[in-house]
């Protein structure tokens, strides 16, 4: 009897399972550089945000509207720590009863070098009122100075007050000058001495109305001090991000944008009078508009650099695949290169992104990776069709990147399915590979022939 020639044992070391382990451990092993990836675009982003604060040095801060408020000087007498009687002189600052702004952005761009900022000028009207001052209905057993009452106006940079604020109340004009000193609540201060302690107990309501034409940067928000404050922000730019607590009535269209707020004294919790700056800072009672920039093009730069591992992974799980269907060995040096040449998309990425913006910065990254892992592999693989499925499938992994990236509240739902729809491909191409590289019984050209 003749038997064919029993085909040599395979040493472990040249099985697929081998092959399979090893590109485990290198794709754990571009964990590292995706790491430093992501080091490097934090990196970046903290030089942009050093920049943009150059630029907002030279013009002005993020504003934060507070008041006006009411400051009226008194005198106490109070025991100290020692039983002694001791005059303190302090301020007792008072809400007005209504307040109402309205408010225009004009928003532009400014650069430093690559980096950009949003500054804004803004015009701005305030008409509101305070109630007549009783003196009986203020605390107790003080001495009250109506005199030298002042109506204080806080903002976050005085730098940013383009023109001189009038203030008119009672039919009369007050200049308004700064105060000189930063409050704790407040922050800096403009201040308009009023002089007049007639003035305060004149009338049952005491109108007043003041234009502030006002720089800023970024943002801009206001504290609702008033028993009723009624605001609206109206500005040319087409992203607004409207912030804080309240949310307003707005339109949108093209290039503009207008918003409304109403906020009524039981919607905040803010007193009514306070003494001196014995008061919390409410933060979380601020409102506005954010002049958010349409691409955030380092954000978008991070989630992509999420992905990476998954992006490894794939990659090498389809070249594993073309190796096996085409029998051509890939050196793991060979995945080591295609690795790094995956790694440095999101170089590549960050820095055409920082000069381009993002969209064209990424059709640029993802054609130049493509095309070289191609040409790469495809003197590896020996053959046009192995080459061009390796070249489609990564370029169908970086379309459904990208498409991820451009989703928000369904990015999760569409990562989800795409993994499983993935998972399910490989899953398929993967059912008819002979593993062990045995012999099917149940196929008789298989078998040994015996004559």
């Amino acid at each position: 009897m003749d038997y064919y020639p029993v085909k040599p044992k395979e040493k472990f070391s040249q099985s697929m399972a081998f092959k399979g382990i090893i590109i485990v451990i290198l794709t754990l092993l571009m964990l590292i550089p995706g790491a430093m990836i992501r080091s490097l675009i934090r990196e970046r982003q903290e030089r942009s945000e050093e920049s943009i604060s150059l630029i907002n040095a030279k013009w002005s801060k993020a504003q934060s509207v507070i008041g006006p408020v009411l400051s009226i000087p008194y005198t106490t007498t109070e025991k100290d720590d020692n039983n002694r009687l001791r005059t303190y002189h302090r301020v007792l600052n008072i809400v007005p009863a209504e307040l109402d702004v309205k408010a225009r952005l004009f928003p532009e761009e400014r650069h430093y070098g690559i980096y950009k900022t949003i500054l804004y000028k803004s015009e701005q009207v305030f008409v509101g009122s305070f109630d007549k001052v009783v003196l009986s209905q203020l605390p107790p057993n003080n001495s009250y100075n109506l005199a030298a009452a002042s109506i204080r106006i806080g903002l976050s940079d005085l730098r940013g007050v383009a023109d001189n604020v009038s203030f008119d109340m009672g039919g009369r004009k007050f200049t308004a000058e700064p105060a000189g000193n930063s409050d704790n609540f407040l922050g800096e201060v403009l201040v308009i001495n009023l002089r007049d302690a007639g003035l305060l107990t004149s009338d049952d309501r005491l109108p007043f109305s003041f234009n502030l034409d006002l720089k800023g940067s970024s943002s801009i928000s206001y504290l609702p001090v008033a028993r009723t404050t009624s605001v609206e922000i109206e500005g040319a730019w087409q992203n607004p991000g409207f912030t804080g607590t309240y949310t307003p009535d707005y339109t949108l269209d093209d290039n503009s944008f207008d918003a409304k707020w109403k906020i009524l004294s039981f919607n905040r919790p803010i007193s009514e009078y306070w003494t001196d700056d014995d008061i919390s800072s409410y933060w979380d009672c601020y409102f506005g508009v954010n002049l958010v920039s349409p691409v955030d093009h380092y954000q978008q730069n991070m989630r992509s650099a999420k992905y990476m591992f998954m992006f490894i992974a794939l990659t090498f799980v389809a070249m594993f695949f073309v190796e096996v269907l085409t029998r051509r060995r890939v050196h793991p040096l060979q995945y080591i290169l295609v690795g790094i040449a995956l790694t440095l998309f999101y170089s590549l990425l960050l820095s055409i992104s920082e000069q381009l913006g993002f969209a064209l910065a990424y059709l640029i990254a993802s054609a130049a990776t493509v095309g070289l892992i191609a040409a790469y592999m495809g003197s590896v693989f020996k053959g046009r069709t192995p080459t061009l499925i390796l070249a489609l499938i990564l370029a169908l992994l970086y379309l459904y990147l990208y498409a991820i990236l451009q989703l928000e509240d369904s990015a999760l739902l569409a990562g989800s399915i795409g993994l499983f729809v993935i998972l399910a491909l490989i899953m398929f191409v993967s059912r008819k590979v002979n593993w062990y590289h045995q012999s099917d019984p149940a196929d008789p050209a298989a078998a040994p022939q015996v004559e």
